[in-house]
């Protein structure tokens, strides 16, 4: 049994608090769904098996461009990390994996099975990272990683990936997702077809080490670090990357890395289509990739996002296993809360896709009615789910009002004793 970080008597003790009215709720909620031919249970029941990663590195306070201001209690190292983890799984309910990221959360991995177990979470892909410079590195990624003009800079790169293959290996994930910061700051810097092309030739090589019942997910990012050019900067080279590797490589989608009123939900067709969608980062922005807590900014696109994936469930599409990971910065927050609220929204969405009426969509969109089609799918998103998602966390062992809950416990208070303050450091998103 996995070790409680808050006492489940007062999980207990909240639940009670609001027992009545979540069963009232429910029952409403069943009856109007009931009226349009759904089952609330049947949804309550898909709700519950959809979970989604948390990301080790999610658990702190990030940085804006110029500076970090620390919150209190931060984790000091991956085992902190892991008991804030369990917090966000142990209320939600939503989230038994955590999604690691090499070197910052390197450690022995007998220790970080046996914590893992020991907290009842599992851990989800793996995530390298040569856009940044590790103590004691010995060449600098500064000018780029798997596609530098420096072959010993590129076969570091690649070892350190296949380092985080082997580490996966032992502690259970099934999946790398590579993501660098290569690119060029000037036109003429770079040259795109040779950076492309050493950039796919590294590639292979880390391909190759995969197991069997691994995956390869590579990310795309129109800008940042560099700002004029970027070696993987749209689905497209993401796609094309997918495709030239091989079939255990797919496209992973992060909702931040696009520009401003891009269609993702499109780009998410048409990956499901090719059968190249690996999965997600959630998250939400404003203007670029601004790493915002998941539905903060834009709830209906991520409802659409989701509209897309339930149709392909329900089409039965082959091999359709998307992973699904909260990828997010939290700089005015406390990280714990924002986690579990993005959790939230993330079941919010998948449980409004589950009531569109699919068979009425596709007669408006067979008979061109665009207004009623679209209507359609404001019906389902204008409606109230919560009481779905109140009562998939209680039957399961969570909490109705997670963020009460977990005000209640006092826990940032508690680590915050334990945990030395961090020092407020110099500028730069980590």
């Amino acid at each position: 049994m996995a070790e409680f970080r808050i006492a489940p008597d007062l999980v207990a003790t909240e639940n009670d608090k609001r027992a009545a009215a979540l069963k009232a709720d429910y029952e409403a909620l069943g009856a109007t769904l009931a009226r349009r031919g759904v089952d609330i249970e049947a949804i309550t029941r898909k709700v519950s098996e959809f979970t989604v990663a948390v990301p080790s590195w999610g658990v702190g306070t990030g940085g804006t461009r110029f500076a970090r201001f620390p919150g209190t209690g931060e984790p000091r190292g991956i085992f902190d990390k892991l008991d804030d983890c369990a917090v966000i799984n142990q209320l939600t309910r939503a989230t038994p994996t955590v999604s690691l990221h090499i070197p910052w959360d390197k450690t022995d991995v007998k220790e970080l099975k046996a914590k893992g177990d020991a907290l009842g979470l599992g851990f989800d892909a793996m995530n390298s990272n040569t856009f940044s410079d590790a103590p004691g590195q010995k060449l600098t990624y500064k000018y780029g990683s798997l596609s530098h003009t420096d072959a010993a800079t590129r076969q570091q790169a690649i070892e350190h990936n296949l380092e985080c293959i082997e580490i996966g290996k032992a502690i259970g994930s099934k999946a790398l997702t590579v993501w660098i910061g290569d690119g060029s700051n000037f036109p003429g810097q770079s040259n795109f077809t040779r950076a492309f092309e050493r950039y796919l030739a590294s590639m292979a090589d880390i391909y190759k080490a995969l197991p069997e019942d691994w995956r390869l997910f590579s990310e795309h990012k129109m800008y940042e670090p560099a700002f004029y050019s970027t070696v993987v900067q749209d689905w497209g080279s993401n796609y094309m990357i997918a495709q030239t590797l091989g079939p255990k490589a797919y496209c992973l989608v992060d909702l931040g890395h696009h520009a401003p009123n891009t269609n993702i939900e499109m780009i998410v067709a048409r990956l499901i289509q090719f059968g190249k969608l690996g999965g997600f980062h959630f998250n939400d922005s404003k203007y670029g990739d601004d790493d915002l807590d998941a539905g903060a900014i834009e709830p209906y696109r991520l409802f659409l996002v989701f509209n897309e994936l339930v149709d392909a469930e329900q089409r039965g599409v082959n091999d359709f296993h998307p992973a699904h990971m909260i990828d997010q910065s939290h700089n005015v927050t406390d990280p714990i809360e924002s986690l579990i609220n993005s959790a939230n929204e993330i079941r919010r969405a998948y449980a409004q896709a589950l009531i569109v009426d699919r068979k009425a969509l596709e007669g408006y969109q067979q008979d061109n009615d665009a207004l009623m089609a679209s209507e359609t799918l404001k019906r389902a998103y204008r409606a109230d789910v919560e009481p779905i998602l109140a009562e998939a966390r209680r039957r399961a062992g969570g909490a109705i009002d997670p963020i009460a809950a977990y005000r209640a416990s006092g826990y940032r208070k508690k680590v915050a004793a334990e945990r030395p303050a961090s020092i407020s450091g110099g500028g730069g998103i980590i």
